[in-house]
């Protein structure tokens, strides 16, 4: 059974644009309950490299309410990002910033006090980390007394405004054998399986009846022409990206080449004045 690569933005966020299988993907990552889930895409639309060629970028923005294992409920907002290029991180900054500053994303409490609304971010990582091959990776706060390192078990309000928690997929560590439900749900993202570019081969019957869904929606996506169309621009304005930044290196490297020889040429200059410098004082000595 083919799908459609998930890795594509476009497919991505056809698959994201599924309450329901948003709903579903985004709870077994964060390993919580989402009993409500609006849907904010954010995209920006930019002309590439001066011709009549536009690319649209999203970013995908949710605000959800999370049902507490201790009882109870907390909305949060829950920003997804997903990058092919390590290069990103500026972008992921950037994109982070903004929702502190957005005045949207708060809350009021019983006493009709606006409350600033906790963050959680997931990136989908198109490219490995140097430091782990882990697909996934959970960075969670924990509170330590500063002075005697005990773990304390409060959480404060001011302290959860302004720090969040993320979650790291690192789409190419995804392989068999999966060893648990999110990885098995996450290997609709792994590119082991890919046909082409473009596709993954799959099995449905390989996913519990609650994936199917994703799957499902994958399906669809690969039968859209649309989508189809739009992924075929992702790879032209791709290829054109990473050919510009082939040449960037190629002429960093010269300029790097050239530093060297003047490098090169200011030392044998030192040597030569050193030389002379030498050669004067000896005559100087000699008369």
């Amino acid at each position: 059974m083919r799908i459609a690569n998930p890795i594509y933005d476009v497919v991505f966020k056809y698959l994201m644009e599924d309450r329901e299988s948003a709903v579903l993907l985004l709870s077994e990552i964060i390993g919580e309950e989402i009993v409500e889930l609006n849907f904010h895409p954010q995209e920006s639309t930019a002309e590439f490299s001066g011709r009549n060629r536009c690319i649209t970028v999203y970013r995908l923005d949710f605000a959800a309410r999370i049902r507490l294992k201790e009882g109870g409920y907390r909305k949060v907002i829950i920003e997804i990002q997903k990058a092919k290029f390590s290069t990103d991180i500026m972008r992921f900054r950037r994109y982070l910033g903004e929702q502190y500053r957005n005045r949207e994303n708060v809350y009021h409490d019983e006493d009709g006090n606006r409350k600033a609304l906790p963050i959680i971010s997931i990136y989908f990582l198109g490219h490995r980390l140097r430091g782990t091959d882990r697909a996934v990776i959970k960075v969670q706060r924990e509170y330590y007394d500063g002075i005697t390192g005990e773990k304390l078990s409060c959480r404060e309000e001011f302290i959860e405004s302004l720090t969040y928690d993320s979650f790291v997929v690192q789409i190419p560590s995804l392989q068999q054998p999966y060893r648990s439900r999110l990885e098995q749900l996450l290997s609709i993202f792994d590119q082991h399986r890919k046909v082409s570019d473009h596709i993954l081969e799959i099995n449905e019957e390989d996913y519990p009846e609650e994936y199917r869904r994703l799957v499902r929606r994958l399906i669809r996506a690969a039968a859209e022409k649309q989508v189809m169309d739009t992924m075929d621009a992702e790879d032209d304005i791709l290829e054109e990206l990473e050919n510009m930044e082939r040449s960037i290196e190629k002429h960093k490297k010269k300029l790097e080449e050239k530093d060297k020889q003047l490098d090169e040429k200011d030392r044998k200059l030192d040597e030569q004045e050193r030389i002379i410098a030498e050669l004067k004082k000896r005559l100087k000595s000699s008369e």
